[in-house]
């Protein structure tokens, strides 16, 4: 029988051999852990790709759309600020029309009322005449200065900005507790004779 002699360098060298032996099957769990998590993670792209892309292209479709939409506003906005415009232009014509005639028979309506006094009071043609006609330039003047006043808005200066409001403290939700005095420092034990 022969005896086996180990010595210590024999221990050593056995003992790294395990140990590399357990490193190399420790980085080989590793990496086939590590190369199965770069699997999913790239199914995981490919499956967003294919699901997310369609996404894309029907939002970009349905902003296309909404975009033709408003457009389409647009137009109908356009075509009412013409029709408005229109409308102005029509009332303004119609006005116009409508205002000298206006004007004359007010002025012979007060030239009348006024010729007609002027009679009663001097008895005199002439004078009544003169009184008519300068009633009627009167009034026709006054009517055309309230028509074309009317158009204009009354006032271009702008009002005063309201003022900031008044910065108010609020109440506390909860009333808070008297605060606690603070104890006496206690006091310090005599020093005992040795």
């Amino acid at each position: 029988m022969s005896v086996l002699a180990v010595s210590g360098g024999d221990v050593a060298y056995w003992g790294l051999a395990v140990f590399l032996v357990a490193l190399g099957l420790g980085s080989l769990y590793m990496l086939l852990k590590l190369g199965q998590l770069f699997g999913r993670i790239s199914s995981f792209i490919r499956g967003t790709e294919r699901d997310l892309l369609p996404v894309i292209v029907k939002t970009g479709g349905t902003v296309d759309r909404v975009n033709y939409q408003l457009d389409k506003a647009d137009a109908v906005t356009d075509s009412a600020v013409s029709m408005a415009e229109s409308a102005d232009t029509a009332v303004r014509a119609v006005s116009h029309a409508i205002a000298k005639p206006v004007e004359k028979v007010s002025g012979l309506a007060a030239g009348v009322a006024h010729g007609v006094s002027s009679l009663r009071k001097t008895r005199n043609v002439g004078d009544a005449m003169a009184a008519a006609k300068d009633a009627a330039r009167q009034r026709e003047a006054d009517l055309k200065e309230d028509l074309r006043s009317a158009g204009t808005p009354p006032s271009v200066l702008r009002p005063e900005p309201t003022p900031p409001p008044r910065l108010q403290v609020k109440p506390d939700p909860w009333p808070r507790p008297e605060p606690t005095p603070k104890p006496a420092p206690a006091p310090e034990p005599p020093d005992e004779a040795a």
